[in-house]
Parts: structure tokens; C-alpha cells; sequence
């Protein structure tokens, strides 16, 4: 059985975490999930934001230095991305690129 498992969790769909810090009001916040939306279209990406404000100490990490975006729980930008940066880093992210290997 538990082999069965393992062989079930392999053909799950791929999804790469991708973790927006961020506050209301923060225009850099805004550009930065725009981005990540559009270059997401396509891809099986899941997007978690969090508001720094909701908890003192990510606010007294990050402060004003935000938008920080992290890719797979890496720290991947801070205050700006372009979409030709974010999608090379998510295909490189991808599951399958990863792995190395093909099915």
C-alpha cells in the first residue's frame, strides 16, 4: 500500500508556492502581484499574500522593504520583477526541472 502511495503522490499535479509579503496601500505590492499573475497563467502556481501588517514580527523584519516575493520558500525578489525574470525562475522551480528526469 504504501507504494501505491508514493506512485499516486508522483503524478500529482506540479505546483510551485509562491509568497507575496506585502500591505495594503503599497503600490510595488500591486505592480509585483500583477506580475506574478500574469506570468502565472499557464502555470500551476499557487499564490499565498501576506500582509506583514497581521503580525509584528514580519512587520519589524521587512518593515518598508517591501515587496519581497519568495519562490518555493526562497527569497527570490524584492520591490520589483519583471515578467521575463519571474517566469525563467518559475520554470526553473517547476517540479519537473527539479527532478531532472522525464516520465
Amino acid at each position: 500500500m504504501p507504494d501505491e502511495k508514493r506512485q499516486l503522490r508522483r503524478h500529482e499535479p506540479p505546483v510551485i508556492e509562491v509568497e507575496l509579503m506585502t500591505r495594503a496601500g503599497c503600490h510595488l505590492c500591486d505592480e509585483m502581484k500583477a506580475v506574478v499573475e500574469q506570468v502565472a497563467r499557464g502555470l500551476d502556481v499557487r499564490l499565498v499574500e501576506t500582509d506583514i501588517d497581521e503580525d509584528e514580527v514580519l512587520a519589524g523584519t521587512y518593515g518598508h522593504d517591501i515587496p519581497v516575493l519568495f519562490v518555493n520558500g526562497s527569497k527570490a525578489f524584492k520591490h520589483r520583477v519583471s515578467a521575463k525574470q519571474l517566469r525563467a525562475r518559475l520554470l526553473r522551480e517547476a517540479p519537473e526541472s527539479r527532478a531532472g528526469t522525464k516520465d
